[in-house]
């Protein structure tokens, strides 16, 4: 595998092989992961990602980087906004709440961040111990052997135009097709705009001050905290704030109707005129007789550029030993990318720890994408949900939705289902084929539900899959211990007796003396009071019997990316 760096710094003083004109061989080696193009050195200024959602936001916890990345909001209600008349105010026709933890993360549905702020706290936790980043570098060739003596694996996470997919899997009958029946691809331009918050000393004409608004309410006023979804016909769009409070980033996206160029649309004079109409208020909003627009020298575009969104997803994810990776693998939703590297990494620890030369793995990377196929089907169909209501421009289908999610909000119950999404039956169950790492028989291949809890006694666990045991009662602390004792010999002492975290609903005063590595269920309450909720959104809708009711087993085996393996209620299973 060459790498072509423009300065020469070592990859890997270890892995390092000859260095001839510019060009460095790593010889022993694991995994090469290629990234997006040609690596800045510096971590980009281009927010281009702005939104984590609950799965996201559970990765970074995992990683220790919640604290970090939290910007001390999280993005509150989705607001479907109907109508041409560029109000962003209007009463939504349909508000999905996201402060509530009604999913089965324990999080906030979404927390608005800042990518170059993930960028720098995800590189600082790439130890040099185990990965080496190099930067300014890009794959000019790849080179297969048979003796797996160079590379064990190599990952393209280089995007849909990179070198991996485009340039040298394209010719091995790897290609992007077509995903699921339900096709979705459109173009939208996304602009990013930094807001300078006007005051009366900067711009002493602006009316506002007049009837006694301060400059943080026409902040407020002009671009609202939560995100909208805005279903106008005449163009869809999104717009709303993201980052920190401070930061003043507020993102608007529209898109490319059939025929116009992205790029011709995302010019200076296009944009404003499809923007600033939804930034300029009827003057009798204020009883005022002219109409008042928020002050354009108060806003920088450090961003504007079309982006295609395409339902799209190459027909193999893996090519021998090379593999494919977010966009590179397929063109889809957020977040999706998150999950591709979360379940593809423990799958490669696996292969180079237990079996580095053998044939397996053929089998565990096509598990891997059918199991992330599936992943894409649900995320699909919510894309194409949500792109339908926002995207209609037929008067009588709009006519229709409008006054059906009019109607049905009516009933207390089924607005606050409403309101939750698709939250409430979020709760991914794989469907089992052949070579899936899971045994479906014992509830295998369902996504573990977070709760939180009090601990009373704390250890790190090095094994890559984790055992835990769930119970109701301390009183069954002792049969379980005792059924644990050989767990070390069982398992080929993967799993430690004195490792095994075990759950509890309730504890005794009289049991306490006999807990080891034990955690007791927190309440909605203790939650709340914990320092995990400082300046964050509290548990609305948490429910701290998730594991119970969901998982419904005793003895649990949880892989990596939170998909539970087996469960089972006796020892002897």
């Amino acid at each position: 595998m060459h790498l072509i760096p423009d300065s020469p710094f070592p990859i890997n003083p270890s892995h390092c092989g000859p260095y001839r004109a510019k060009i460095k061989i790593i010889e022993t080696t694991d995994v090469i992961i290629c990234g997006c193009g040609l690596t800045e050195p510096a971590i980009t200024t281009d927010p281009r990602g702005i939104a984590l959602d609950d799965d996201g936001i559970r990765f970074l916890q995992g990683l220790g980087l919640y604290d970090n990345i939290y910007t001390k909001t999280c993005m509150g209600n989705f607001g479907f906004v109907s109508g041409a008349d560029c109000d962003m105010h209007k009463k939504p026709i349909l508000a999905l709440d996201y402060n509530t933890t009604a999913g089965v993360t324990g999080h906030a549905g979404f927390i608005g961040h800042k990518q170059p702020v993930l960028e720098i706290q995800m590189r600082e936790v790439m130890h040099p111990s185990f990965c080496s980043l190099q930067c300014n570098s890009t794959v000019i060739s790849l080179n297969e052997d048979k003796k797996w003596t160079v590379v064990l694996f190599f990952v393209g996470a280089d995007g849909k135009t990179g070198y991996t997919q485009k340039h040298y899997l394209e010719a091995k009958s790897v290609i992007l097709e077509k995903f699921h029946d339900a096709f979705y691809e459109e173009t939208w331009v996304a602009l990013n705009w930094q807001i300078t918050v006007p005051t009366p000393q900067s711009h002493p004409n602006f009316p506002l001050w007049h009837l006694g608004y301060t400059p943080e309410q026409v902040y407020d006023q002009f671009f609202p905290p939560e995100f909208r979804f805005l279903c106008n016909p005449d163009r869809p769009a999104v717009c709303g704030r993201f980052g920190l409070p401070a930061d003043q980033l507020w993102r608007f996206e529209y898109i490319i109707r059939s025929g116009e160029d992205g790029f011709e649309m995302a010019k200076p004079e296009v944009m404003r005129r499809i923007v600033f109409p939804y930034l300029t208020h009827s003057g009798s909003r204020y009883k005022l007789s002219q109409p008042v627009q928020f002050p354009e020298d108060c806003i920088e575009v450090p961003r504007c550029r079309p982006f295609s969104f395409s339902s799209r997803t190459c027909n193999m994810w893996s090519k021998d030993r090379v593999i494919l990776c977010g966009d590179a693998a397929h063109v889809f939703p957020p977040s999706s990318g998150f999950r591709d590297a979360i379940s593809l990494s423990w799958r490669l620890a696996t292969l180079c720890r237990y079996q580095p030369t053998q044939k397996s793995h053929h089998q565990i990377l096509k598990a891997w994408h059918q199991e992330r196929k599936q992943q894409l089907e649900l995320s699909l169909a919510t894309t194409v949900e949500n792109g339908r209501m926002v995207c209609e421009t037929h008067p009588i289908n709009i006519f229709v939705r409008d006054w059906y999610l009019r109607f049905i909000q009516l009933i207390p119950s089924w607005r606050r289902q409403l309101q939750h999404g698709q939250r409430k039956t979020s709760l991914v169950q794989y469907r089992y084929s052949a070579g899936m790492p899971f045994m479906p028989d014992l509830n295998g291949g369902l996504y573990l539900p977070q709760v939180y809890c009090r601990t009373m006694e704390r250890k790190k666990i090095k094994s890559l899959f984790r055992l835990f045991v769930y119970l109701e009662s301390s009183s069954e602390l002792i049969p379980v211990t005792e059924a644990l004792e050989r767990i070390d010999e069982w398992s080929r002492r993967e799993f430690h007796s004195n490792d095994i975290p075990i759950i509890l609903e309730t504890i005794e005063m009289k049991d306490q003396s006999k807990t080891r590595s034990v955690f007791q269920i927190a309440s909605a309450e203790e939650f709340a009071g914990s320092p995990l909720c400082d300046s964050r959104p509290k548990p609305l809708d948490y429910d701290p019997h998730l594991l119970r009711d969901k998982v419904q087993g005793r003895y649990i085996i949880v892989r990596p990316d939170r998909f539970i393996f087996a469960s089972c209620q006796d020892t002897i299973s």
